[in-house]
């Protein structure tokens, strides 16, 4: 833990954009980026007219997903398999983070990270944890209380991203343990919900590889979500996908279709009979390898920006030509 004096329960007032590895900031909205903040490669960075980026903060080892508390700490997990969980107070509120402190801990991949009610819920590899009360104990951070640690804890695409839906559930999505597989689609490549406390883990929906980044849409209030495809079918194919599941009971094909319905060449013809496929809404590229995705909601960027869809594309490593490798709007 960092000795530095406590900690203030309030910091940001209004809404930022942070990015990862450095952490970044500019105006708005959560989301990631690929390029570290310390190094001339980030005057690089492409941005529309009128927006600008700055480093955050450094030193957040293996940093990835984020939660802003009510009272404007951000707290990030770690992609690590023995990582640490970083609170991360901008005490004078001038957009420059100045001061990080360890609120837990050597955790088993505490890459999920979802505020509700003042505690911090961290997603695990093998389930969901919290932090009570964690704003107002920076400095001496309660032990992680268990809240479901009966999900698979396979570590291909096992980390587990967590949010909280407009119905007050608990959003975890469990990925396929594999790049192309059959298993058990009621526990793998998959989205679950539980309540707050654990209770009534149930299936959402189905056929999802691995989803990394969701959210509800802020009218509709219907669940979309990125979804990473497969590798191994040349340059162009699959596409990676934006999806809508505005309703519990859906299957979005994998491993029998991807994108647009299309029969995948080596499981296609194993489909179950019964099935069901919903197709993508939006491909979004092959192997662009897309990450976290918000609706914007805020009113600093221009109101063309409203209520579209951000999507972080970490960027493809197993194409030829590069694809990728940065934020994508979709209205």
């Amino acid at each position: 833990m960092t000795t530095e004096d406590k900690a203030p329960a309030k910091a940001f007032k209004k809404p930022r954009i942070f990015f990862l590895l450095g952490l970044i900031v500019t105006t708005g909205y959560l989301t990631f980026f690929s390029v570290k903040a310390t190094t001339p490669e980030m005057n690089k960075i492409k941005l529309p007219p009128g927006f600008s980026i700055a480093p955050y903060c450094k030193d957040v080892p293996k940093a990835r997903s984020m939660a802003l508390s009510p009272s404007g700490i951000l707290y990030v997990g770690s992609r690590l398999i023995d990582g640490d969980v970083t609170a991360v107070v901008d005490k004078n509120k001038d957009g420059v983070a100045d001061a990080k402190y360890i609120v837990a801990k050597k955790l088993y991949g505490p890459l999920g990270m979802a505020f509700k009610d003042g505690d911090l819920y961290v997603g695990q590899i093998n389930g969901v944890v919290k932090l009570k009360d964690i704003d107002n104990h920076l400095t001496d951070p309660p032990a992680p209380v268990p809240v479901n640690l009966k999900l698979p804890s396979d570590l291909a695409h096992g980390h587990k991203y967590i949010r909280f839906g407009p119905d007050n559930w608990l959003y975890i999505p469990v990925g396929a343990p594999c790049n192309v597989c059959e298993r058990d689609w009621t526990k793998y490549a998959c989205m679950m919900r539980m309540k707050p406390d654990g209770s009534n883990l149930e299936l959402y929906a189905q056929g999802i590889r691995n989803t990394v980044g969701f959210d509800w849409h802020p009218v509709t209030k219907e669940l979309w979500f990125t979804d990473n495809g497969r590798d191994w079918l040349g340059d162009d194919l699959p596409p990676d996908e934006l999806n809508c599941a505005p309703k519990p009971g859906m299957n979005f094909g994998y491993p029998y279709r991807y994108g647009l319905n299309v029969k995948d060449p080596e499981y296609g013809s194993k489909r179950p009979n019964d099935s069901d496929f919903t197709p993508c809404r939006v491909p979004l590229g092959p192997h662009v390898a897309a990450l976290g995705m918000r609706f914007y909601t805020g009113d600093m960027f221009p109101p063309e920006y409203k209520n579209q869809v951000f999507i972080a594309e970490h960027g493809s490593w197993n194409r030829s030509k590069p694809l990728g490798y940065r934020i994508t709007c979709v209205k």
